[in-house]
């Protein structure tokens, strides 16, 4: 028996927007001593984020972009002493608490985030390789991408001596993640974290290889008997085709009852476990077959096997929209940012401002990398892209708002708008 049943989800509407970036970043606690300080702390974090989105990638680059704009920038900042040296966005940084600054990003993340049942939110790491200092390993990252919303919802580092398996559940902990689909490659295929995803009311489409012995082998199993008598067991099958840049690829996603084919004591270890899943895919290129097969253990049921198969393909947006992206228009392989929090406080930086261009809503919206000179060269560009487009957005001088941030003691308004 062959079940085919295609499921749609609706999109709600768009829910309003909530605190700005300006007013989360406010909240930033400043790391630094009182006496000695010259500059405000959103100043230095809004230069900066301002001069990434602009195409700057380094310290020395951020303060030439402070001294050209400086005008500009004295039209919605305090700036009470000028324009920070290098030196100075190099050290803020460097001091900054990683998890303060990633509280902050998840703040705002929420409310940008528009909350759509089935989202795909595909969990990966990346290595910054240039972060890499004698005695210190490169930084690695480990990201929570949302494939409908095309946001980083959170990220976690790992830690010098650990891997991705500790870093995931300490994203999980603090995302919000109820009626999404979980994704993640085959080192993440962990009971404990399969555990951490149904704790927090969402379904999980994990990759299954040799690291789970056991599981991978008792799947390769159940799919050769299906193999050899696939009219006598329940599943689902579909296909598809893709063609196009010299390439045609066949995909066939198979999924079966993980209860009726799997031992007992594999079903209990694994939280809430309802299907297994192969995906078989055939690649021509240049008169070149290849052929491909993975396996996959989900909480979703057997009949929402078209579901779990477009699941899988939306996991690589996070390669493709996300890692790739931050390589080639952000430079990040390249970044040589090495010294304290500096990493990974930079990589939130990124994350940011990848977060803001995505809520571009131009139709006809260039490459990130294009994105970046656009707002280099148009003022109004990049003020929409920090204030996160919004519709009709303001540029002139308004009167000071009521939201203070410090400086050795002494309050400094927030431009309305910053404030949105």
């Amino acid at each position: 028996m062959v079940i085919v049943a295609k499921h749609s989800v609706e999109r709600p509407p768009m829910e309003a927007k909530t605190k700005s970036l300006a007013y989360h970043l406010s909240t930033l606690p400043d790391p630094r001593k009182i006496r000695g300080q010259r500059h405000v702390l959103l100043d230095i974090i809004i230069i900066a984020v301002l001069a990434t989105i602009c195409g700057v990638d380094d310290w020395e680059g951020i303060e030439e972009f402070g001294k050209e704009e400086e005008t500009w920038l004295r039209t919605f900042l305090e700036l009470p002493n000028r324009i920070p040296s290098h030196d100075t966005f190099n050290r803020v940084f460097q001091m900054l608490e990683p998890r303060a600054f990633g509280e902050v990003f998840l703040a705002w993340v929420r409310g940008i985030r528009d909350k759509i049942p089935g989202d795909v939110v595909a969990l990966d790491g990346k290595t910054l390789r240039s972060s890499m200092s004698e005695g210190k390993p490169a930084l690695h990252v480990v990201s929570a991408w949302s494939t409908a919303n095309r946001l980083v919802l959170g990220q976690r580092a790992v830690h010098e001596k650990s891997n991705e398996i500790t870093a995931i559940p300490e994203l999980l902990k603090v995302l919000e993640l109820k009626g999404c689909i979980i994704t993640i490659d085959a080192m993440g295929c962990q009971k404990k974290i399969a555990k951490a995803i149904i704790k927090k009311k969402a379904d999980y489409v994990l990759a299954v290889k040799g690291n789970q012995e056991r599981l991978h082998t008792s799947i390769q199993e159940a799919f050769a008997k299906l193999d050899a008598a696939p009219e006598a067991l329940p599943h689902f099958a579909s296909e598809s085709t893709e063609a196009g840049h010299g390439r045609k690829e066949t995909r066939r996603v198979t999924t079966m009852d993980a209860l009726k084919h799997l031992p007992e004591d594999i079903l209990f270890d694994w939280a809430k476990l309802e299907t297994i899943t192969r995906i078989q895919a055939e690649i021509v290129r240049g008169g070149k077959t290849t052929l491909e097969e993975r396996f996959f253990i989900s909480t979703l049921p057997m009949d929402r096997g078209e579901i779990i198969g477009q699941s899988v393909r939306s996991h690589w947006g996070i390669e493709n929209q996300l890692h790739w992206v931050l390589d080639v228009a952000f430079r990040e392989d390249a970044n040589r940012t090495r010294t304290g929090n500096a990493p990974e406080c930079s990589a939130t930086l990124r994350h940011i401002v990848r977060n803001l261009f995505s809520q571009d809503p131009n139709p006809a919206k260039k490459s990130v990398k294009v994105r970046r000179l656009r707002a280099a060269l148009t003022p109004e560009y990049r003020l929409g892209a920090l204030l996160g487009f919004p519709p009709g957005h303001q540029t002139e001088n308004h009167p000071r708002a009521k939201t203070y941030v410090a400086l050795k003691g002494k309050t400094f308004d927030i431009h309305p708008t910053l404030l949105g």
